[in-house]
């Protein structure tokens, strides 16, 4: 935390690293893609051959934020350097924030950042399985999950631990909306391991292999063992961190944070992570102000 306070102790050296992560290779204008501009002194940078001004800050998840680039530095040095996370109270309350909102909507932004444009497919053997999220309801079995988050995941098999996974908050079971997840997560021609469910019976048809595995014959514990490590993680990561205080209408968002914690798991620098989410925030615009 010393060093990166001294190394980000200014809004000027924030929006230097910012723009070098942003254009590694020199500023190239969004409109024309000109390389020659000139600095302003509202610290955006003009365009010579169009005219255009551009803000370092301009189509990323930092657009029109009040908080100066200095908050945003610390509250993603924070996130990455803590293993588990931290809550949108824990945030307010070393950012020194006087509102709760404030953080929330920071930490909102940051995971949205989170999921990077254009990432690869999962590929190879990957398993995929549903869970619901937010522990038993008595009397109810199967996939009836009335009242609780239902959550597909998929996992890949590298040799005999888990690969990169992926997660999605789903509204039923049926097989197009199960269909619909493999075919924006996994590869074509991946072979992909389930139960018995009738969701899945139609994956060959769509250019899948397809191999459905029966829990009575292999026992519970192999059935599908990297989707339910990752869906156990998961909820304990989620009564942990955030104490099962987790807003229902966003809960895709703190998937999405828990998948880049999962599959970054292995990184021992907090410094790759943070320019990897610093990178990844620069390339996407919020749906939503500040």
């Amino acid at each position: 935390m010393v060093e990166f306070e001294k190394r980000f102790s200014t809004e000027e050296a924030c929006r230097t690293y910012l723009l070098q992560v942003r254009w590694p290779d020199g500023f190239r204008c969004p409109e024309c893609d000109s390389n020659q501009s000139w600095k302003t002194s509202r610290d955006t940078l003009f365009c010579i051959a169009c005219k255009r001004q551009t803000s370092v800050t301009a189509g990323t998840i930092f657009d029109r934020t009040r908080q100066p680039l200095e908050l945003w530095f610390k509250a993603i040095w924070l996130i990455v350097s803590e293993k588990n996370g931290i809550s949108a109270l824990g945030l307010q309350r070393q950012l020194g924030l006087s509102r709760y909102e404030t953080a929330w909507t920071m930490l909102k932004r940051l995971r949205h950042a989170m999921v990077r444009p254009g990432r690869e497919l999962l590929s190879g053997k990957v398993e995929v399985d549903e869970t619901l999220v937010g522990g038993p309801t008595a009397g109810r079995k199967g996939r009836d999950y009335e009242g609780k988050a239902l959550v597909v995941i998929a996992a890949e098999k590298d040799g005999n631990k888990t690969g990169r996974i992926r997660m999605k908050k789903i509204p039923d079971a049926s097989s197009e909306t199960l269909e619909s997840f493999i075919q924006a997560n996994i590869e074509k021609d991946s072979l992909v391991e389930t139960d018995g469910w009738k969701g899945y019976r139609g994956l060959t048809k769509l250019k899948y292999k397809h191999r459905c595995i029966n829990g009575e014959s292999v026992g519970i514990d192999e059935l599908l063992p990297r989707v339910h490590q990752a869906a156990s993680l998961l909820k304990r990561w989620l009564l942990g961190t955030h104490q099962g205080g987790v807003d229902k209408t966003n809960f895709d968002s703190y998937l999405d944070e828990f998948t880049f914690r999962f599959n970054r798991r292995a990184s021992g620098s907090r410094g790759k992570l943070f320019r990897r989410l610093i990178e990844q925030a620069v390339q996407i615009t919020p749906a939503y102000k500040m």
